[in-house]
């Protein structure tokens, strides 16, 4: 874990973001980079000075752009901007989405693209380091110019107005917590309003922490579905990797790979691979898993590989190129963005739905190989684990209508100026919520092959899969009478989200499994 992260030197890394987001780790501003700002500021005061107009320095904004600023009203323009623009209304937003969002705009002032003030980029950072966080809205905005609500509000804090929570969480107003924490208010000037508005940020914040969240629920897929295969009597000859050579997709390998290791040297799965056996092949559920999960982790490697390029921009409009040019430009359009995000849903409502069929066979008397009826401890009094797939069911019928693309609509603002957005913030606070429901889908079909495992005693499980099925007997009890369901499943659901279903299963993997690749 980073204690602290360094900004403006090389470009912040996906994991660096995380820590700074979730785990409080200290910011510390580059010095060169506070040096490469001060310079470009120099070159926005003497546009400052010049009669003629400069978009963003002494013109007004969007569709005002042709609107001549005096002097004497700029600083009014520019916090006049923020306060305006801080118009997002409805819940808060993750405290974590915040953070992450602060700093990637901080990166982008670090680099000295933006022509903000060096006080600017310390306030920003300020900001992070005392754990005061402002109060965000999740609706308002359109992805384009970026994100300018969610920005908007937290430029509004860092000028001393709106409201944050403290380092306690406590909602307060802003002045007094920058008091408090012995910040200075900003008063912003030319061109300073636009720069902490104009960015990719929130969406970008989002697309990054979903990326750390699936890397660990695609190996916990991986697990669970290694457990509903064994204990269902599946076989393991399928994920062969000479098998897996003959479509070399990168992300199937790497699927493929995991469960050969989690179910490696099982005893169950050895019970059933004589002649005896008479099924000729499994369901899709079981047989195509590495092909369905593999081709998830492919698109989150395409996403992560979208994700690094932006974390290398410097998004603002208009920019300050490195020759010293004050140039217009379109690359706050989020549409990059917006599409990995919608794609990453579509993967994950797939994975989902799959491991929904596999709890499903589990409790179908018909389908799962000799188990009872819902794996009831007294068929016809007790439901068993009935009522869990429901719940599965309806979180995967969820998932599918937020699989639905947000980028593909478009509503024209700004007086027909902003005529094509992109929606990025919404698809990536869909994206939260379907990596939500992913998480306890699977969390359901652990649950159940975990009994499932219990059911086949004495036959014994794999290593890896029998340490996952002993790490939520530490949580959950072994099958018997109907009992209390709701609290068991958000028990798995905690042990799937903090990691533990994957640790364990890795640990004692038969061989290092495999990450995805791309």
């Amino acid at each position: 874990m980073h204690t602290s992260v360094t900004v403006g030197s090389t470009p912040l890394t996906p994991r660096e973001v995380v820590e700074v987001a979730r785990h409080d780790a200290r910011v510390v501003v580059d010095a060169d980079a506070l040096q490469r700002v001060a310079d470009t500021r120099a070159l926005i005061e003497g546009l400052a000075d010049d009669p003629q107009p400069h978009y963003g320095i002494s013109t007004g904004f969007g569709a005002l752009a042709t609107t001549f600023i005096a002097e004497d009203r700029r600083a009014q323009l520019q916090a006049s901007l923020i306060r305006s623009h801080a118009a997002g209304t409805g819940a808060e937003v993750e405290r974590e989405v915040v953070r992450a969002l602060m700093l990637l705009r901080l990166q982008t002032l670090a680099t000295g693209r933006t022509g903000v003030r060096p006080v600017v980029v310390e306030t920003y950072a300020g900001l992070l380091n005392a754990g005061i966080t402002p109060v965000v809205r999740e609706y308002g905005s359109l992805g384009c110019s970026g994100d300018l609500a969610p920005l908007s509000h937290v430029a509004l804090a860092v000028m001393g107005e709106g409201e944050v929570r403290d380092a306690a969480g406590r909602a307060l107003p802003a002045a007094d917590v920058l008091a408090a924490a012995g910040i200075a208010p900003v008063a912003l000037r030319e061109k300073e309003g636009l720069a902490l508005i104009n960015g990719t940020d929130g969406m970008l914040g989002m697309l990054l922490l979903a990326l750390h969240d699936l890397e660990m629920l695609l190996t916990t897929a991986d697990v669970a579905a290694a457990i509903s295969i064994e204990s269902q009597l599946g076989t393991d000859a399928v994920f062969a990797a000479d098998l897996m050579a003959l479509r070399p997709q990168f992300g199937q390998a790497a699927s493929a790979a995991n469960l050969r290791s989690f179910l490696a040297g099982s005893p169950i799965v050895a019970s059933h691979r004589g002649p005896e056996c008479t099924r000729v092949q499994d369901a899709y559920s079981l047989r195509c898993t590495p092909q369905v999960h593999g081709a998830a982790r492919d698109t989150m490697a395409h996403a992560a590989q979208v994700a690094e390029r932006e974390l290398a921009s410097a998004v603002d409009n208009p920019v300050v190129t490195v020759d010293g040019r004050v140039e217009s430009n379109g690359n706050f359009h989020g549409a990059p963005v917006a599409y990995v995000l919608d794609f990453l849903a579509i993967a994950v409502a797939d994975v989902a739905s799959m491991s929904e069929r596999r709890t499903d066979r589990a409790l179908d008397v018909a389908r799962s190989n000799g188990l009872s009826p819902f794996l009831a401890d007294e068929v016809g009094v007790d439901s068993g684990l009935m009522i869990a797939q429901y719940a599965a069911a309806g979180i995967v019928s969820e998932l599918k209508r937020l699989a639905a693309p947000a980028s593909v609509d478009s509503i024209p603002s700004s007086a027909m100026q902003e005529d094509h957005v992109s929606m990025g913030w919404a698809g990536a606070r869909k994206l939260r919520r379907a990596i939500d429901g992913l998480a306890r889908v699977l969390a359901i079909e652990v649950l159940t092959g975990c009994r499932a495992l219990d059911l086949r005693a004495p036959l014994q499980p794999a290593a890896a899969t029998g340490a996952v099925r002993d790490v939520v007997r530490g949580r959950v009890e072994g099958p018997g009478p109907d009992r209390f369901v709701s609290p068991e499943i958000e028990a798995v659901a905690d042990l799937v989200a903090s990691g533990a279903i994957a640790r364990a299963a890795t640990e004692h993997a038969a061989t290092e499994p495999v990450a995805s690749r791309g």
